[in-house]
């Protein structure tokens, strides 16, 4: 049997750091990505982490199928302040180049907060777990938004389960998660509400951001993949990404993606 759900979580800082690292700074994603989610998911159900390198983890191996979907919450239009936080580690465990303390500089969001949405197949066992534990706002490990400093929190008042079904709409569509875009966005908003409306509309939004879509298992790297999230109407003929799937929430009548 499947079940959608979605639960909110919070943390007062985050960080997903991105490979790629300038000079004497930590970059870090704005929105939180699937691997990312996966292991918030392991922790609350006590799967084991990385312990090899070249061996992926035990939350990744039994859950990287779960399709999820994934909605900034808060009056930010996708986008989290950020403010950089300096470390220094006078441990004498880890030194510069010139053999000094190493001094690391962070990019950090401030108060995070995303909506997760899920389809869980409760005749899987570790799925089931994870829909019970959900519901009853426990975790075995602590969960955080990326980084072991920055425990998460959830509400199990905010924890909502919705009928829904995959759809393929012939209307114009307001997707309220994030999603994977194959083409410009821009142009499917133009088209849905006309492009002199568009921009007589000064509140609408729209972002996009390069995150992890998963581990590529042969190079036990990210494999990357253009993310969009706006509050615009679409046209139904955008083309989006087919490792994931549209679903209308019934009981809300919102449309979501989850991949």
């Amino acid at each position: 049997m499947k079940k959608l759900i979605s639960f909110i979580i919070r943390a007062d800082r985050g960080f997903f750091k991105k490979p790629d690292i300038n000079e004497g700074i930590y970059l870090t994603y704005n929105l939180i990505h699937k691997p990312a989610v996966l292991g918030i998911l392991g922790a609350i159900i006590g799967l084991k982490g990385f312990e090899k390198h070249s061996d992926f983890p035990e939350y990744y191996k039994k859950l990287k199928n779960i399709p999820a979907g994934v909605r900034p919450v808060g009056d930010v239009k996708g986008v989290f302040q950020k403010t950089i936080i300096t470390y220094t580690n006078t441990t004498g465990l880890a030194t510069d180049e010139k053999g000094g303390n190493l001094i690391v500089s962070e990019q950090t969001l401030i108060k995070p907060s995303f909506e997760l949405f899920l389809l869980l197949d409760l005749n899987n066992k570790e799925q089931e777990k994870l829909y019970n534990y959900i519901k009853e706002q426990k975790a075995e490990f602590l969960p955080y938004m990326g980084k072991n400093d920055y425990s998460i929190w959830w509400d199990k008042e905010e924890v909502s389960e919705y009928y829904s079904e995959p759809i393929h709409s012939d209307k114009p569509v307001k997707i309220s998660t994030i999603f994977l875009k194959d083409e410009p966005v821009i142009k499917h908003v133009a088209e849905a509400i006309g492009r002199k409306a568009l921009f007589e509309q000064k509140e609408w939004f729209c972002i996009f951001e390069r995150l992890p879509l998963k581990y590529d298992e042969n190079l036990h790297q990210y494999e990357l993949a253009t993310f969009a999230y706006t509050n615009a109407t679409l046209n139904p003929d955008i083309k989006l990404n087919p490792i994931g799937q549209l679903y209308k929430l019934k009981d809300k009548e919102e449309i979501i993606y989850l991949y």
